[in-house]
């Protein structure tokens, strides 16, 4: 019996620390929704970026912290925080994305390119402004991340 009293100590002290983290965790979220994200500055002009395309919906630019040969982001210019918080009115513009993104990535890597998506804590989304990561210019392993 003092053992499952034990236990039970130990595990709800778990429960209590996962159920902060995940508060602060939740609190960061909430916070980057609403603030200005460097997207936002880059597709301003108030930031400058090594630019690969630019229209009316969207914007390319070279990643700063590039994890092979190529890596660039697609960003639309309206403000998707996560692909979660897309509407039924953002897929005109996420088809435009995925459609820039294809047509630079076969340009730029022709043998072959990885499209990630990172949403949300557990995705390791850093900025709250949907982006596409395009990634090739090499051979690239397999499972990514994992």
């Amino acid at each position: 019996m003092l053992k499952l009293i034990n236990f039970t100590r130990k595990f709800s002290k778990t429960i209590i620390k996962l159920s902060e983290e995940e508060k602060a965790k939740s609190a960061f979220v909430a916070s980057a929704l609403k603030n200005t994200t460097i997207f936002d500055k880059i597709i301003s002009k108030e930031i400058s970026a090594d630019i690969i395309y630019e229209d009316s919906k969207c914007l390319a630019f070279n990643d700063i912290n590039a994890q092979a040969k190529v890596h660039f982001l697609v960003i639309p210019k309206c403000r998707i925080p996560r692909l979660e918080d897309m509407t039924e009115k953002d897929c005109e513009v996420v088809g435009h994305i995925m459609k820039i993104a294809s047509k630079l990535g076969k340009e730029r890597s022709p043998e072959g390119f990885r499209l990630v998506v990172n949403n949300g804590v557990h995705g390791c989304q850093s900025i709250y402004h949907l982006h596409l990561h395009i990634i090739g210019g090499q051979q690239l392993s397999w499972p990514p991340g994992v």
